[in-house]
């Protein structure tokens, strides 16, 4: 009789026992202030691992799409190289014709549009001709718009420059004025010239011919 007793307040011990193991187990798990895991020390180097490598990949893709860009410029520009009609080189002055009188200014150019910066003047080539011209690693695209020189073409200087584009290829600055390029130059020797279109207006295609 006792050892039965016994038993029966062991169960109930035990059963109770494990009743509020199992209610202690709930409420914890239903407790946000519960303690959070911790990182260890590994799995923080395995976070730090991830990430630098997320960005070494984005770091490699920018880079790609930068040697991509760069070699589609190269190859539009060996593109447009490769169009080029007419090449040569010669020595290149400076002028702006706006009906100021300035400077021997002759009037409105002979191609009918206003004189502007990229306007450039030939003694034979079409009016309207489109050309590239380039000195010092710096280039700049312009028109036939007007004729010039007069008769330092005879000597050599087969084309006139505005004035903006003159001191820009001579130095990449600013002329002093419209009318005064500055920088104590009035010739560029060595000037490259490509022609990338003939122009539809009067002119001689081909070689640059003097007045």
């Amino acid at each position: 009789m006792q050892k039965r007793a016994t038993n029966v307040v062991l169960s109930v011990i035990t059963g109770s026992t494990l009743a509020g193991i199992l209610v202690a187990g709930v409420a914890l798990a239903g407790d946000d202030n519960a303690p959070k895991h911790q990182k260890t020390p590994t799995e923080l180097s395995m976070v730090a691992d991830n990430q630098a490598g997320k960005k070494a990949a984005a770091a490699k893709k920018a880079r790609k799409a930068k040697a991509e860009e760069a070699k589609k410029k190269a190859l539009a520009a060996k593109k447009q190289e490769s169009k080029a009609l007419y090449t040569g080189s010669t020595t290149a002055s400076y002028f702006w014709d706006d009906g100021s009188g300035v400077n021997g200014d002759t009037g409105a150019p002979a191609g009918g549009k206003p004189m502007q910066k990229g306007l450039f003047a030939s003694p034979s080539w079409p009016l309207h001709t489109k050309v590239k011209v380039s000195y010092n690693g710096r280039s700049v695209t312009g028109f036939v718009g007007d004729r010039g020189p007069g008769e330092p073409s005879h000597r050599g200087v087969m084309l006139d420059l505005d004035t903006y584009t003159f001191r820009y290829l001579l130095d990449g600055k600013q002329p002093a004025s419209k009318y005064n390029a500055g920088g104590g130059e009035g010739h560029i020797k060595g000037l490259k010239y490509e022609v990338l279109e003939w122009g539809n207006g009067a002119g001689t295609k081909g070689a640059p011919r003097p007045f």
